[in-house]
């Protein structure tokens, strides 16, 4: 086995007892991993945790969502010792909700740093390779999903459903900067809550306060980030990242 990879290997199966399917929501289809489990196999790996892995909390922070909403978020950089030596930090980002409007009226919640903490944990845990597998088999089937339609239609329509869907790709991927495109097709996969909370982190960082830079940029009229494609993500947080405040 390739040593870079042994750790990698060790943590990418969640076994199916610390897996709960979501079935409601932005995130219905995904799967939730118990949070526990990532611990174990931290402290499995690395040892206690204090000794052989441990957390610093870098920042954590009240933000203004939509209407009366209030999100949390909190910022962490976890440590691993490896041959008697800790590593460099390796960072990680979680949010949570504090605030939020339910149908009986808003409701506060005391438990969201705590909740903030833990997705900060996980999402620094993929860096090493934690739940590999899990992850990695949302994504194939939530990019994918679409194709593999394509690939079952009836022979008799499936140049055209072809057709009809590289005409929509290219839009996507291929629109000038500076022309406008518009996101009302269902079809087009939206990016996920946990996306948008970092983006909007990313674009305060910016010192952008509304949409107009972000659609000047990708060429869309976006009302908000929740309206993003998923797969203009990633093209968004370089370039936030290009235009960050120094401190």
């Amino acid at each position: 086995m390739n040593e870079n990879m042994k750790v990698y290997e060790q943590v990418r199966s969640v076994p199916p007892e610390a897996l709960k399917a979501i079935t409601g929501g932005r995130l219905k289809g995904m799967s939730d991993i118990n949070p526990m489990w990532r611990i174990k196999m931290l402290t499995e790996v690395y040892g206690p945790c204090g000794i052989g892995w441990r957390t610093e909390i870098t920042e954590k922070r009240l933000e203004h969502g939509g209407g009366d909403e209030i999100v949390c978020f909190v910022d962490i950089n976890l440590y691993v010792k490896v041959d008697g030596e800790w590593s460099y930090p390796i960072p990680g980002m979680g949010g949570s909700s504090f605030v939020t409007l339910e149908r009986s009226g808003l409701y506060t919640s005391d438990e969201c740093f705590k909740m903030a903490y833990t997705d900060a944990i996980s999402v620094a845990c993929k860096s090493l390779g934690f739940a590999a597998d899990v992850y990695f088999e949302k994504d194939r089937t939530k990019y994918t999903q679409q194709e593999e339609k394509s690939s079952q239609a009836p022979q008799g329509s499936q140049n055209n459903h072809s057709n009809q869907t590289n005409q929509t790709t290219k839009q996507q991927t291929q629109q000038p900067t500076g022309q406008s495109q518009t996101t009302t097709d269902m079809s087009v996969k939206l990016a996920s809550e946990n996306q948008v909370k970092l983006l909007a982190m990313k674009r305060k960082y910016a010192g952008f306060d509304g949409m107009s830079e972000i659609n000047a940029y990708l060429g869309l009229e976006l009302t908000s980030l929740n309206d993003l494609p998923a797969i203009k993500v990633n093209d968004l947080i370089k370039f936030l990242d290009g235009h960050k405040k120094s401190a």
